[in-house]
């Protein structure tokens, strides 16, 4: 993760320039929503058919799995389930995207995913806080999720030096992880947040939590009978399995080398065409085939994903060479790599930013108040 973005990522952009790729960027999404119909709506139903079917074949087959392989074909089943349901669905139905097909059930309003994380508190913390102030030091509070140090602009602490251990174990329990996470205890200890708010929120985190519990670890053993133990053990490798998933997915769109940071400062005044460049700067991609893009719920279309995170996740794919050509057009970068090269940068990071150092260059800092003289040269402000 580059510290800052740097001067020369924009410097030869003009104030024309600028304006021009907000105007293209909002015509390819006006395009996309007016074509938005019936093709549409019935994907993200086929998908969520698709994925009840291995949740109810997948918790059927469990009840069975005294059998080896009855045990290993629903644990897979019902793995792949949480996967879709998560990333294809919950998120995406969370985000908004399918608000326009005036479904209540499958409305941002009313759907309640299967995440340790409520429904409401989730998407305040991500798609207000995340998305408004994606990649923006000290407002972006997924930059490191306020305890991994993934860029050399954070202050070294020793804590960080057994983050490689605990960002394994976070990629296993991503969901508690992150349910806890977005409770914000960390402005609270520094008094930008109230004990009421937060043992409010943190309520609510564990209501949720508990029937996410029950219903894995209690109801549906239970249901099984004899094969009580080994379906217990199935939903926990399955939620395990969805939760490393995740994490890596998540991960690679936002901590590889390549995908920029910003300061506050840079918030100032910020234009339409402004936002879409810190959105194309911020985001990586992942290269893959259509089954690993429904998968990653499009997230592998990170950098699309952040520039319209309301349109359908469905039609990324269709977006995504008319942004690359943009990028290549007007000299932007367009971050993109296989699942391995990705995750192995991402990693790599990790255990580097563990170790004191390194400082940020000179160049890094001068970056960040130079691209704002440069934009205040180019508009006249």
């Amino acid at each position: 993760m580059t510290a800052t973005a740097p001067v020369s990522a924009t410097a030869h952009l003009s104030e024309v320039d600028i304006k021009e790729i907000g105007r293209e960027l909002d015509q390819l999404r006006d395009a996309v929503t007016a074509s938005l119909g019936d093709g549409d709506a019935r994907y993200i139903r086929r998908v969520i058919t698709v994925q009840r079917g291995l949740e109810v074949g997948g918790r059927i087959l469990l009840m069975a799995s005294i059998l080896p392989p009855a045990w290993l074909a629903g644990t897979t089943c019902l793995a792949v389930a949480k996967i879709l349901e998560n990333m294809e669905i919950g998120h995406n139905v969370l985000h908004g995207q399918w608000d326009w097909m005036r479904d209540p059930e499958i409305h941002s309003t009313t759907w309640e995913w299967d995440s340790a994380t409520p429904a409401d508190m989730w998407k305040h913390s991500h798609n207000f806080v995340h998305h408004t102030y994606t990649n923006i030091l000290g407002k972006d509070r997924d930059i490191g999720y306020a305890i991994l140090r993934v860029n050399p602009e954070q202050p070294w602490h020793p804590v960080y030096l057994a983050q490689p251990v605990y960002n394994a174990i976070l990629a296993a329990f991503f969901e508690w992880g992150i349910a806890f996470y977005d409770v914000e205890l960390e402005r609270v200890w520094r008094g930008e947040k109230s004990w009421a708010e937060a043992l409010t929120q943190l309520r609510g985190v564990l209501r949720k939590s508990a029937r996410q519990v029950v219903k894995d670890y209690v109801a549906y053993p239970l249901l099984a009978g004899p094969a009580f133990l080994p379906t217990l053990l199935g939903n926990f490798a399955a939620n395990v399995t969805r939760n490393v998933w995740s994490h890596a997915v998540i991960f690679c769109g936002h901590f590889p080398d390549g995908s920029e940071v910003f300061t506050e400062e840079q918030l100032d005044d910020e234009t339409r065409g402004e936002w879409y460049i810190r959105q194309l700067l911020g985001s990586s991609n992942i290269d893959g085939s259509p089954l690993l893009h429904i998968m990653t719920g499009n997230l592998s279309h990170q950098i699309e994903h952040h520039l319209f995170p309301d349109l359908p996740s469905n039609r990324y794919a269709e977006i995504a060479p008319k942004v690359r050509d943009l990028c290549q057009r007007y000299g932007l970068r367009y971050n993109t790599g296989s699942l391995v090269r990705q995750t192995a940068n991402v990693w790599k990071n990790i255990f580097r930013l563990a170790l004191p150092g390194p400082k940020p260059r000179p160049a890094d800092h001068e970056a960040a108040s130079d691209t704002s003289t440069v934009r205040a040269a180019a508009t006249g402000r």
